[in-house]
């Protein structure tokens, strides 16, 4: 018998695609009215790749005060902005257009060094560190994807660099998948559970199946689970 989610936790089952990206758009345009509303201003976190474009194109179009909105990455390759693998260009063509034009996105660099070995990276974090500092934190909500491997943001299992992505208290690390190209600047799990709002989206039977193990307890080799059984933090789950 499936076990069931922690009480922190809530379901959401869309019907599609397309119902859960207006369905979490509409979720997460309330989100952050409520705390412009409330503060003044908002922090957004949102993953990059293919997965969420929909959910962007229709968060897009939501009416709020955009002008009040900072984006940032939950997390970014390393690879130049006019690489096709980019989710800060990827964030700027399908996010940051219509309403959403206003909303200000916090790049975590602008260039790279080469080689991008591990002390360059470690610069890299430090710089992209002390960037986001100049923003309002917490972060008000956090969107999150899943893999097949049960990574969510970069934290990859077994990955160089993933021990201090799970417990550094700065808002970014870096990790070097194993099994996926470029290595990437990561919020830090403590970041992520320091959100006001966590938000995980899951599609396909594949990612379901993980996502019910990773609901069975918390182990680093999935590290989705991490996010899933810690108790700080509410979080939604959209499954479709």
């Amino acid at each position: 018998m499936p076990r069931r989610p922690p009480r922190h936790l809530k379901e959401y089952h869309a019907k599609s695609a397309a119902d859960l990206a207006r369905g979490l758009a509409a979720q997460l345009a309330n989100t952050l009215r409520e705390a412009i509303e409330a503060r003044g201003h908002a922090l957004l976190a949102v993953s990059g790749g293919k997965s969420p474009i929909a959910l962007f194109e229709a968060l897009r179009q939501q009416s709020l005060n955009w002008a009040n909105v900072s984006v940032i990455l939950v997390d970014e390759r390393c690879v130049a902005h006019d690489h096709a693998d980019s989710n800060t260009t990827l964030v700027r063509q399908h996010l940051l257009q219509e309403q959403a034009s206003v909303a200000a996105l916090t790049p975590y660099f602008d260039s790279l060094a080469d080689p991008l070995d591990d002390a360059a990276l470690d610069r890299l974090v430090s710089q992209a560190n002390r960037r986001l500092a100049r923003l309002h934190w917490p972060i008000d909500v956090a969107v999150l994807g899943m893999g097949e491997d049960g990574h969510t943001a970069s934290l990859f299992p077994d990955a160089p660099g993933l021990e201090k992505a799970l417990r550094n208290s700065g808002p970014l690390a870096w990790v070097r998948p194993n099994a996926a190209p470029h290595a990437r600047l990561t919020l830090t799990l403590p970041a992520l559970l320091a959100s006001r709002e966590l938000v995980l989206f899951i599609g396909g039977e594949a990612k379901h199946t993980v996502y019910r193990q990773a609901l069975l307890q918390a182990d680093p080799a999935l590290p989705v689970s991490l996010v899933l059984h810690q108790h700080q933090t509410p979080i939604s789950v959209w499954l479709t």
